[in-house]
């Protein structure tokens, strides 16, 4: 036998599931006679690329994370006192390997369905009682996506909730001293939705001023002072303004909470309870307020309600209010959750309790407090007495760059401003750190050490009173029951048996795009080289995150057709945002600023008219003709009606019902035509790659979903991440932050806090295009498209198919139709809870058309997986035809009383009307590998009458009555 020395497997052959022969069976069976059959059959001709993507050479996972070893290695990692909002913090080795590296927990998808999501919901809940308890609200959400943008949550809500008698206020009041990127942030949310914003010294402000509605505080604030804020809350609540407070979890350990201070709402950032700081994110914003507030508050929240036994079960409560019933009136978005660093917190508050978290703070605050004290004896003037983690040190100029030096010198990096220098910490920090802070001020001040034991010994906490917290906080068992790892590892374990992820079985959700996570994508994102550095450390301590950045933003440009790339939006629904803001910036700076009208088709994503609604935009909807397409003559006649004000038209392609659409070039034509300019919403993305792009088809701008396309995994609900890319005449509007320069020569204001966005999950997506190359991308792409035509070949004859396209062909999904099977009383929902029996998570449910399931297979799963998923739905519609031949009752049977967890099956007497084993194994591949449901059906409408969204005892919920 010849001996091949370069036989190495190629990572594309791990992407994709289908082998060469499984190709050519799925190929005879939808009838095309190869790969290049079907997609000319699918991908209109006239926007086929002409060329293959311009990408490196495809690498193998070894020689892969040997040469992003050495990029890595161009990060330098110092001690980080900048502050700001990012700190060091200590992951917790049992929570580093079981959560933040377990896919168990990382491929997990928004827990839409909660009968097998119980565990993140578990945790979840842990989340918002944490965010509860410490900051002294009634009512916390299950996170957003960082500090800045929880805090342009809070504005917007506030004008929403106003008093009555501020109707026609406008003004928000923001504190000087909050932090720079938050102010960004906000600045970028209040102009286009007409909010007056006003930054000054909260010693300036007059509540008496009729035109100001809310007010908000940094607590503690930037330059680290703490102040007792409850005489000005109490007399803002005289004069009917609302109050906001930007606080911080392990501060709050030790100081008074904001909402004993009456405050309305309190936000901030979960990153030091044990997520890296990672260049900026991804961390889980926190946001609490109060229940009056509880149909406004933005995000998720997850709350109890009972199952279908009776027994406790969470669920997310209020789930669909945003993003599928207000739509264009909507003005925040469901979809801005960062649901793995927020179990990651919560896991964390869980391992440490009450006792371990204030120890924790009163340590930091210690080596902040003898910090100040021994730079007081050396001579030197120290800002506020009153502070928790953060000094602020007064200097001259030319004093300061000394210092710079030496600290530099020492590998610590101070924040450094006018006058002053400040020096944040933390609990990664040390005696050893504060001996050598001392020396090196001493030093510049031409002084001698100091010997530290005196003031060693003498440090006391002494908050002035009204400052220092009294109430109790985290005092449920969960938090005062796994401080032994071993006892926190099956805590863990236990929560993760419940829920249902990609290590389990295939998650075809239409639209979101559930492929393989490789786990060689995954393995930097916990390399200290891109965890522990600072979003604004000097910039040659990161330059191999910028060379990452560079490569990454080349890449996307490329695969997109377009000009250029910003990394900084930190979700889809932000990328969205961020592409309209981008729109909006060009229409101004043309003189065309009254241009505000989008056009969205009837079936676009619920996200679209959201965020067309935050950038300042009037929303017209555009009819869908009966296949499902965007109907063309009623664009015409919108856009032409709308010319002299038309904005742009968010589009997505592939269209929502898995078609490409033949006249989306006259379609951007019609826009340009007229005006406006096309946003493409990259939710589809991954039937586009190397075969067609946006810049092709004739967008101006697209967002992508990182976590769909190219392999960010969803968490459980986030990380997420949505760049931009956009033509050149777009380009120098890209956004920019106020403290690190990026964007554009015309940027527009931050859209995320930090300047790249969640940019330690960035290198599973640059791994991932690294590894695949131009032509594994563009073969992933006909893959995905031939594993959905595949399954849809096998459902017809059984399920109608909504939509296909002008020969037949589905694009990367199709949409099942379910509605005829009403007139048995099965509901599309009655077949998402069996499809849990049979191990698989249910399809995009009800979206975009009401009672079907959109079903996406992605490319990575093989075809024995796709025939296990065909065949679970075959069998469903067979119990559907026992129904209605009357074989099987109406109300009484596997479809209503799905799905069945194995307590009901081995409990007590079995009164079903079918087997146990039909209602468990209903197929023989089922008893391989069962996965069971951890509760039966939840009663969604039980759990929105009675909302209770933190830790309360096992036996509360024993009846509805005792609920109420």
């Amino acid at each position: 036998m010849k001996i091949n020395l370069s036989n190495a497997v190629k990572f594309e052959s791990r992407h994709n599931g289908p082998t060469e022969a499984e190709i050519a069976e799925m190929l005879e069976k939808i009838g095309a006679t190869s790969l290049e059959e079907l997609i000319n059959q699918t991908v209109p001709e006239s926007i086929q690329s002409e060329r293959p993507l311009d990408l490196p050479k495809a690498k193998l996972e070894s020689e892969f994370l040997a040469d992003f070893k050495k990029l890595a290695s161009k990060n330098k990692v110092f001690k980080s006192f900048i502050g700001m909002g990012y700190y060091d913090t200590i992951v917790p080795g049992v929570i580093l390997r079981n959560v933040l590296e377990n896919p168990g927990w990382y491929t997990a998808y928004t827990p839409y369905q909660a009968e097998i999501a119980q565990g993140r919901l578990e945790a979840l809940i842990n989340f918002q009682t944490v965010v509860m308890e410490l900051t002294g609200m009634e009512l916390a959400n299950a996170s957003l996506l960082d500090e800045g943008t929880a805090a342009a949550e809070a504005m917007t809500m506030l004008h929403a909730v106003k008093p009555r008698v501020k109707k026609t206020a406008n003004k928000f009041f923001v504190d000087e001293k909050t932090f720079a990127q938050t102010k960004a942030v906000l600045e970028t949310r209040a102009e286009p939705v007409g909010i007056d914003l006003v930054f000054g010294s909260i010693d300036d402000l007059d509540l008496t001023d009729p035109t100001l509605y809310g007010v908000m505080f940094q607590y503690p604030d930037a330059d680290g002072a703490v102040r007792d804020y409850s005489s000005i809350v109490a007399a803002a609540k005289e004069n009917n303004v609302m109050t906001a407070f930007a606080s911080d979890l392990l501060a709050l350990t030790l100081l008074t909470p904001p909402g004993e201070m009456g405050a309305d709402v309190v936000i901030g950032s979960s990153q030091r309870f044990g997520v890296p700081m990672g260049y900026g994110g991804p961390h889980a914003g926190f946001f609490a307020t109060k229940e009056d507030y509880k149909r406004q508050i933005p995000g998720r929240i997850i709350g109890v309600s009972v199952d279908k036994a009776g027994n406790k079960a969470y669920r997310m409560a209020l789930q669909t209010r945003e993003q599928h019933i207000k739509r264009e009136k909507a003005t925040s978005n469901i979809c801005t959750a960062q649901v793995l660093l927020s179990v990651m917190a919560s896991f964390y508050a869980v391992y440490h309790g009450p006792q371990g978290l204030k120890n924790i703070a009163l340590r930091t605050h210690g080596l902040a407090k003898l910090t100040a004290q021994a730079l007081a004896k050396v001579g030197l003037e120290i800002g506020s007495q009153t502070f928790f983690d953060t000094i602020q040190v007064k200097m001259n100029e030319v004093a300061m760059e000394r210092v710079r030096g030496l600290a530099l010198g020492s590998k610590m990096n101070f924040r450094y401003e006018e006058g002053s220098v400040f020096i944040s910490f933390d609990e990664t920090k040390t005696l050893e750190d504060v001996k050598k802070i001392v020396s090196i001020f001493a030093t510049e001040e031409g002084k001698h050490t100091l010997n530290l034991d005196e003031l060693v010994e003498t440090l006391e906490l002494e908050l002035p009173e009204g400052l220092a917290r009294t109430s109790d906080y985290l005092t449920h068992p969960v938090f005062n029951s796994y401080h032994a790892e071993h006892e926190m590892l099956r805590y863990i374990k236990r929560l993760e048996n419940k829920d249902l992820s990609l290590v389990h079985s295939m998650i075809s959700l239409g639209s979101c795009t559930m492929k393989l996570n490789a786990t060689a994508e995954m393995i930097p994102v916990t390399w200290p080289e891109f965890g522990q550095i600072h979003p604004f450390a000097p910039m040659d301590q990161a330059l191999g995150y910028q060379e990452l950045f560079t490569n990454l933003r080349t890449w996307l440009t490329e695969i997109t057709g377009f000009a250029d790339t910003s990394l900084q939006p930190n979700s889809g629904a932000q990328g969205e945002y961020a592409g309209l803001m981008v729109i909006r910036a060009f229409h101004q700076n043309n003189g065309e600023g009254h241009r505000n009208v989008a056009l969205i088709p009837t079936s676009a994503h619920g996200t679209n008219p959201a965020s067309a609604v935050m950038a300042g935009m009037k929303v017209v909807l555009v009819k869908c003709d009966e296949k499902g397409n965007i109907d063309i003559e009623d664009l015409r006649e919108k856009a032409q009606a709308h010319s002299q004000d038309l904005s742009c038209l968010m589009v997505t392609y592939p269209s929502t019902h898995g078609v490409f659409e033949v006249g989306i070039q006259e379609i951007c034509q019609i826009i340009h035509d007229n005006g406006g300019q096309v946003y493409m919403d990259g939710a589809n993305m991954n039937a586009q790659v190397g075969l067609t792009s946006p810049g092709r088809i004739g967008a101006d701008v697209c967002h992508l979903n990182l976590h769909k396309t190219f392999c960010i995994p969803h968490g459980g609900g986030g990380p997420g991440m949505g760049p931009i890319c956009v033509a050149a005449h777009l380009a120098p509007f890209l956004p920019g932050n106020p403290i690190v320069k990026t964007g554009g020569t015309k940027a527009v204001s931050s859209v995320s806090a930090a300047p790249y966005g969640s940019a330690s999950i960035l290198p599973i997506s640059y791994a991932y295009i690294a590894m695949m190359g131009g032509d594994g991308l563009t073969n992933a792409t006909k893959m995905a498209i031939l594993n959905a035509n595949y399954i849809k070949e096998r459902l017809e004859g059984h399920y109608p198919i909504l939509y296909t396209g002008t020969k037949g062909r589905a694009a990367h999904e199709m949409i099942v139709d379910c509605r005829g099977f009403k007139e048995a009383g099965v509901e599309v929902e009655d077949i998402a809870k069996r499809l849990m029996d049979y191990g698989f998570h249910a399809p995009t449910v009800s979206f975009p058309v009401a009672g079907t399931l959109m079903i996406e297979p992605t490319e990575s799963e093989t075809k024995a997986e796709l025939d296990k998923f065909c065949d679970a739905l075959v069998s469903i519609r067979a119990e559907i035809k026992e129904i209605e031949e009357g074989k099987a009752d109406k109300e009484n049977n596997v479809l209503k009383n799905a799905p069945h967890t194995s307590q009901m099956v081995l409990v007590g007497e079995w009164d079903l009307p079918y087997s146990r084993e039909k209602a468990v194994y209903p197929l023989e591949y089922v008893k391989e590998n069962k996965f069971w449901p951890s509760v039966r059906r939840i009663d969604s409408a039980f759990g929105d009458r009675n909302l209770m969204c933190s830790c309360i005892p096992v036996d509360a919920y024993a009846s509805e009555e005792e609920m109420a």
